[in-house]
């Protein structure tokens, strides 16, 4: 069942100015209800500018977007609740953080919502567990955290409003291979139990291939391909041209292949090219 849709999505900054740029041209998609949809392109093709149309921070200068059906334009004066269905993680979301106590930083989206203080407190709680922070964190100021404990209370923050669709933009950027893995398997296990829609941005090949359904791929501002990560990344001439490269795993698998390996070119983890391998050295009886 599509959940949010979008419909000829243009957008162009800097209009009758020499340096007007179309960001996204022309762009139409439906997503189900619980797909992790992984959006990637090289710099300035048009991700940010996509994913911040689809809950209303950039209005389309012309298209939709509907969610669950309706236009989010629709009522103008009520897209600020639409924010509350489609929540937004933005590139290094600590910059998010704004209150005193990373307590109230979380309860901000709740208590706009007008909810009861006991709902408050268990959805902050609950919200923080998810992302791995414990309650003495909670006492502390956003800012004395580390930065990767930034990182997790400003996406703590977007969980908190129980949004139907969550959009995370470059959310593992600057992190150590242990913090975004860690952050990894939190989206991931939120996403399991809460079986919500996730737009999941990013510059790492392995990350996207590891959780999305689908692959969507921008350049100049045009949706190039959106199809299954091992079909998107089986493309890897196509991806290369547009200055994108798939994950370093499928690149081996593909070279063993052009080798003459009878090998399946579309893996892309490290856990598919072990199993792979070792049904392949069986095979030739080599183990």
């Amino acid at each position: 069942m599509s959940i949010l849709e979008a419909r000829n999505l243009s957008y162009t900054y800097g209009v009758g100015t020499p340096f007007e740029k179309a960001a996204v041209k022309n762009l139409s998609l439906s997503v189900n209800e619980g797909e992790v949809i992984g959006v990637i392109g090289h710099t300035g093709s048009g991700k940010s500018t996509f994913v911040q149309m689809l809950n209303g921070l950039i209005k389309p200068q012309s298209g939709q977007v509907f969610f669950d059906g309706v236009d989010i334009w629709s009522k103008p004066k009520e897209i600020r609740k639409i924010r509350f269905k489609i929540g937004m993680v933005f590139q290094y979301p600590e910059y998010q953080l704004f209150d005193e106590t990373v307590y109230q930083d979380i309860s901000f989206g709740p208590k706009n919502k007008g909810l009861p203080e006991k709902e408050i407190d268990r959805i902050v709680r609950k919200s923080a567990k998810f992302v791995g922070l414990s309650d003495r964190l909670l006492k502390q100021s956003p800012f004395d955290l580390s930065g990767g404990e930034k990182r997790r209370a400003a996406i703590a923050g977007v969980i908190a409003m129980d949004p139907d669709v969550l959009v995370l933009d470059e959310p593992t950027a600057g992190l150590d291979p242990k913090g975004r893995d860690l952050l990894l398997s939190q989206i991931m296990q939120y996403h399991r139990e809460r079986k919500n829609t996730i737009f999941f941005v990013s510059h790492s090949m392995e990350d996207i291939a590891r959780i999305a359904d689908r692959v969507l791929v921008m350049n100049g501002g045009v949706l190039e391909m959106l199809d299954t990560p091992k079909k998107v990344f089986s493309q890897a001439e196509k991806l290369e041209s547009m200055g994108l490269r798939v994950p370093q795993i499928t690149k081996i698998m593909l070279a063993l292949k052009d080798m003459g390996y009878d090998i399946d070119e579309g893996i892309l983890t490290v856990e598919q090219a072990f199993v792979e391998i070792v049904s392949l050295l069986k095979k030739e009886g080599k183990i």
